[in-house]
């Protein structure tokens, strides 16, 4: 089903090298300094391409960590633990930190007064328990036997359902929390940005792995104290952008929106942006039936601040939408988006945890991709025709739940094909960046699997490719 081949217009090499470019910038949490240089380099691609960028300047309240410790203290001196990250936009210390004698939860929901003007401890163990259906709904896999584990786990998900515990923390009077992961490889654990999604909490906390855990939780047994710091900026009013260009169809009436985000933690979990630069250049002086917006979105690590229900809501890309209905909701002359195709995570190598370790691949990471409806999840097997490496699962949204940025088209009704791999490492801040777990090869697959997306339904009726479907619902045995 090859229409254009972007072998003529990019290579896996070249999207190497663009993606060691981005990570050259430094770490592109939502509108630091790299993401906004991140952000310039790609309105200027578009702009060398003589392309229009139109811009949605977004302002917030930015928090970063920049300094975290514990020190444990007993009768025969001190210790410094590792931290494996900070909580983001939980709290901050003093310079100096604060002192105060460690209080082992017994319970995360009631258990913090007994903390009050300590330090508590608190054991956050992986979810592992809930089955996979309550989350998901698998449509088809190919090969035919792939299917996602019997019970959802990661520290992404840990992270998500676990909190926010920390709201009970500070109500109680805590001065900090120390969270330990638990049933995760420490390896794992390490640099997880996580939990991505909250309010800022006016409480500190930190992440130890297991293995520090232990320390901790013996010291606390022992009525030890600590003194835990974590120091981090804030920058009021910080500025960050969404922008967006289009290529003109031949019906000045629909529209098919091509989306990612810009902002994130390492080379794979932001890459999207890569991809839609190679779309763009192999599509902008084709014929097309349709308009193609290609939207750049800001704000995927800041939803509180940037998700909006007008749009539907959830994700970053919703405050787009709730932007620009004129160009979507086909409403009193407004272009009508028959179709959406949502681009992130690409080139994901399956690194898994096996008991106390966390090793190398012996495969790629199952592709986790959402399809609107029966059109759309026909339209993407058939783009994967002629790909050699293929593991990929295909999800209905289910129980009002549709991971990644494809949500948003979801929810005001646009049917959409969403790439939304989900490997432990997404999250994860590194020297590495995480590029030992891309595969530039993968990359430039996946690409070319969009493209031929593109073109499928650019040549399809508006009635041909269907309406939206609804979440499903139930089904969580």
């Amino acid at each position: 089903m090859m229409k254009y081949d972007m072998a003529q217009y990019t290579s896996p090499a070249q999207m190497r090298e663009q993606v060691e470019k981005m990570n050259a910038l430094g770490v592109r949490l939502t509108g630091s300094l790299p993401h906004k240089q991140f952000i310039e380099s790609l309105k200027q691609q578009l702009r060398d391409m003589g392309l229009r960028v139109y811009s949605d300047p977004h302002y917030f309240n930015r928090w970063e960590a920049k300094r975290a410790s514990i020190v444990l203290h007993g009768a025969d001196g001190t210790e410094n633990v590792p931290v494996s990250s900070a909580f983001p936009y939980s709290g901050e210390t003093p310079p100096e930190g604060v002192t105060g004698e460690l209080v082992l939860l017994k319970s995360k929901r009631i258990g913090f007064l007994e903390a009050r003007g300590k330090i508590a401890v608190a054991k956050v163990g992986n979810l592992n328990q809930i089955p996979s259906k309550v989350a998901f709904d698998e449509r088809r896999s190919q090969p035919e036997d792939l299917h996602l584990p019997k019970n959802y786990s990661g520290p992404v998900a840990t992270s998500f359902v676990n909190f926010p515990f920390l709201a009970n923390a500070k109500a109680a009077g805590v001065k900090a929390v120390i969270c330990i992961w638990q049933g995760l490889p420490d390896a794992l654990v390490q640099g997880q940005y996580l939990p991505f999604i909250m309010d800022y909490q006016g409480i500190p906390a930190l992440w130890v792995n297991e293995t520090v855990g232990r320390r901790v939780i013996e010291a606390a047994e022992a009525g030890k104290r600590a003194t835990f710091t974590l120091e981090a900026d804030w920058e009021r009013n910080c500025e960050s952008e969404t922008f967006y260009c289009m290529l003109d169809g031949d019906n000045p009436d629909e529209a098919v929106i091509i989306n990612t985000h810009t902002d994130g933690t390492n080379c794979i979990e932001e890459n999207g942006p890569i991809a839609l630069i190679a779309l763009i250049r192999a599509l902008k002086d084709k014929p097309l039936h349709r308009r193609h917006i290609f939207v750049f979105t800001t704000g995927h690590f800041r939803l509180p601040d940037f998700r909006d229900n007008l749009g539907g809501g959830v994700q970053a890309t919703s405050r787009w939408l709730a932007d620009h209905q004129d160009l979507w909701n086909g409403k009193r002359g407004h272009i009508r988006a028959v179709a959406g195709v949502s681009v992130e995570h690409l080139g994901c190598l399956d690194w898994q945890p096996d008991g106390a370790a966390y090793g190398p691949p012996g495969d790629i990471a199952p592709e986790m991709v959402y399809t609107g409806n029966r059109m759309m999840d026909d339209i993407y097997y058939t783009a994967l025709e002629g790909r050699e490496r293929v593991r990929t699962l295909t999800l209905r949204g289910h129980n009002f739940l549709h991971f990644g940025e494809g949500q948003p088209l979801f929810n005001v009704h646009i049917p959409e094909i969403a790439l939304v791999t989900a490997p432990d490492s997404l999250c994860v801040i590194s020297e590495s960046h995480e590029m030992e777990k891309f595969d530039e090869k993968l990359m430039f697959d996946q690409t070319q699997t969009f493209m031929n997306c593109l073109t499928m339904l650019d040549d399809l009726p508006r009635e041909a490719i269907g309406p939206c479907e609804r979440y499903s619902l139930l089904n969580l045995l």
